[in-house]
């Protein structure tokens, strides 16, 4: 599941999951004991697909070889969100599933729905489900962030996690590829939308959690805080301990009040090009 900064250009959004031999090795203390939930189900492949072992519970992901694939930001927010025993969930632009299919690994929650705009992004990341038995505690629908007050009751989750479009049109040159583009660039949603609406879907007290870009941190807090999302936990992602953070994982409360709490930084890479302990320990891998 290893996906990674690229050592270039500091992040890459889509890389391929590539994970050496020697590291490929799961702990004895989170993976021993579980059982693999696909039951060796046979997959038929489209045309430009692939599939990708995800490293917990057996769990895989089908993803478009040529298409957006996941990065290591949805893995951190992941391991960022921790919802309580038995929350129900919802994640905005879900792409190919890849967070609901984390949390429902890593968390004891009750329910989880996932919101993406792209017909057949809903329909691959559907069979994912169906491959990793998670069908019965996780849904992904087609639909628009903009559109969540007509689709969603009000105050009807405890979270809500997103992996938001990070640029605007004005930053960044935009991809040919529909499907990277409308991933990294605010064409069909903007920031606003996005906590706009979560805000309609979060109970009082739910959280928002979310992973961003630290060049818009200015805007993100004031346009939570504009829509009662209280910022309340923040943490900044770093390539390495020397370079500027290039990601901000976030964690507001709908009626919160003001305080927030900064974690230590995260440090993706040692200064010898290996990952960090604690990358290691957020993929549940060793050194």
């Amino acid at each position: 599941m290893m996906d990674t900064f690229d050592k270039t250009n500091d992040f890459i959004e889509d890389t391929v999951p590539d994970i050496p031999d020697k590291i490929n090795d799961l702990t004895e203390d989170t993976m021993s004991d579980i059982p693999d939930k696909t039951n060796d189900i046979p997959v038929d492949l489209l045309p430009g697909e692939r599939l990708d072992d995800l490293q917990i519970k057996g769990y895989q992901i089908l993803q478009k070889r040529d298409g957006f694939c996941f990065g290591i930001d949805a893995v951190l927010l992941s391991d960022y969100a921790k919802p309580k025993k038995g929350a129900r969930i919802m994640d905005l632009c879900s792409g190919t599933g890849i967070i609901p299919i984390l949390l429902e690994a890593k968390y004891p929650v009750s329910y989880i729905e996932g919101l993406e705009y792209q017909k057949e992004y809903v329909e691959m990341a559907g069979r994912s489900l169906v491959i990793n038995g998670q069908d019965s505690k996780i849904r992904i629908v087609e639909g628009d962030v903009k559109e969540v007050r007509s689709l969603y009751k009000q105050d009807s989750y405890d979270m809500v996690t997103c992996n938001p479009p990070y640029m605007t049109g004005d930053h960044g040159l935009k991809n040919d590829d529909f499907s990277k583009a409308i991933a990294r660039h605010e064409i069909l949603c903007s920031f606003e939308d996005v906590v706009k609406s979560s805000t309609w879907l979060l109970k009082h007290g739910g959280h928002l959690v979310m992973v961003h870009r630290p060049f818009r941190l200015a805007e993100i807090i004031s346009t939570l805080k504009r829509y009662k999302l209280e910022p309340k936990r923040m943490r900044l992602v770093y390539p390495y301990v020397d370079k500027e953070p290039n990601m901000v994982l976030i964690d507001a409360v709908k009626g919160g009040k003001q305080r927030i709490t900064v974690d230590p930084p995260l440090i993706v890479y040692e200064k010898n090009g290996r990952y960090t302990e604690e990358i290691y320990r957020i993929y549940g891998m060793k050194e």
